[in-house]
């Protein structure tokens, strides 16, 4: 490989290709790798994030565990007992039914597969389902703390005269990410946490029953990022550890099924299955990009800390930008 991006992995245009005609990210990070691009999170990296610390805010990015209601994408919903101690001295709790992905969340590197019994580094299912291969506690352990990047993608399209229906399935394009991170007025670094706010949440918390139940029961449409080479090659020259975003699926819902989209259809599988970037969805971002809109800095340190649950599929945000 030639040419080397500033976070020392290849460009997209010098990954090889399998035979589907997909960007092969497997051994970048090395032949054993677990924890894909937050690789890129490196010590420099991350000492250097914390220079965005300039006024001391804080703000907390996790949606209540209970706000999509019925849950999305036929989880359950969340059981919650307070378990009181005799006597009235005190309470324990307990959940049940928990489903860490059913609000803001990541998607380990185990949650979607590159192609059937296939996922990031070759792994198969069998080794998922037996070993908990790819788990979340390779990030748990870790952790996540790097600079984040808001591109408040919604804002940008709406000053431009286009705003986007966060409800509709709206393609979002590399073009439209450009004009948010212009506006942002921020260059990528290696390690960055990518957000782009659509306006999902917001939108989400205004519709009626009816509308939540249909989502609910699959007529789940969404805005996101689109289905395209264009955008696969965009995400991995970013150099980010990870992209997130407020809405459900972070790329445009529904996906692509067609055999002429693949393997681009479902960006999922190419930018877990491949690429080994972590994925955030359905994070609460409004509060943040107020302030970003009002201070005119969209960068911050973000923190980040996974459940440490063993061959975990996915987690909680559990989420921090400090401005």
């Amino acid at each position: 490989m030639s040419d080397r991006t500033d976070g020392g992995i290849p460009p997209y245009d010098d990954l090889p290709r399998d035979e589907a005609g997909a960007p092969v990210g497997w051994g970048v990070f090395g032949a054993g790798d677990t924890v894909g691009r937050m690789n890129l999170q490196s010590p420099e990296a991350v000492a250097a994030a914390a220079q965005s610390v300039v006024r001391g805010a804080v703000f907390p990015l996790n949606a209540p565990q209970d706000l999509f209601d019925p849950p999305l994408y036929g989880r359950g919903a969340i059981r919650h007992t307070r378990l009181p101690s005799p006597g009235g001295t005190g309470f324990d709790d307990v959940y049940d039914n928990y489903y860490p992905q059913a609000s803001s969340q990541w998607d380990a590197l185990s949650h979607v597969a590159y192609r059937p019994d296939v996922f990031y580094q070759g792994v198969s299912a069998d080794d998922v389902a037996r070993e908990g291969r790819n788990g979340i506690e390779a990030w748990a352990q870790r952790g996540i703390a790097g600079r984040g990047v808001l591109l408040d993608v919604a804002r940008a399209l709406e000053a431009a005269g286009r705003p986007v229906d966060p409800g509709s399935s709206t393609a979002l394009t590399v073009d439209d990410l450009e004009l948010a991170r212009r506006q942002a007025g921020v260059e990528f670094r290696p390690g960055d946490v990518v957000l782009l706010r659509t306006g999902f949440v917001g939108w989400y918390r205004r519709q009626h029953e009816r509308a939540r139940q249909a989502m609910a029961r699959g007529r789940l449409t969404a805005a996101g990022i689109e289905h395209t080479e264009a955008m696969a090659r965009y995400v991995w020259d970013s150099g980010a550890a990870a992209f997130v975003s407020d809405a459900p699926a972070l790329e445009v819902w529904p996906p692509d099924p067609r055999p002429e989209a693949a393997p681009f259809g479902f960006l999922h599988n190419v930018l877990i299955g491949q690429f080994g970037l972590a994925i955030g969805e359905l994070w609460e971002l409004d509060a943040l990009a107020e302030d970003c809109a009002a201070d005119g800095r969209h960068e911050f340190l973000l923190c980040s800390a996974p459940l440490h649950v063993t061959g975990g599929v996915g987690s909680p945000a559990n989420a921090l930008a400090i401005k």
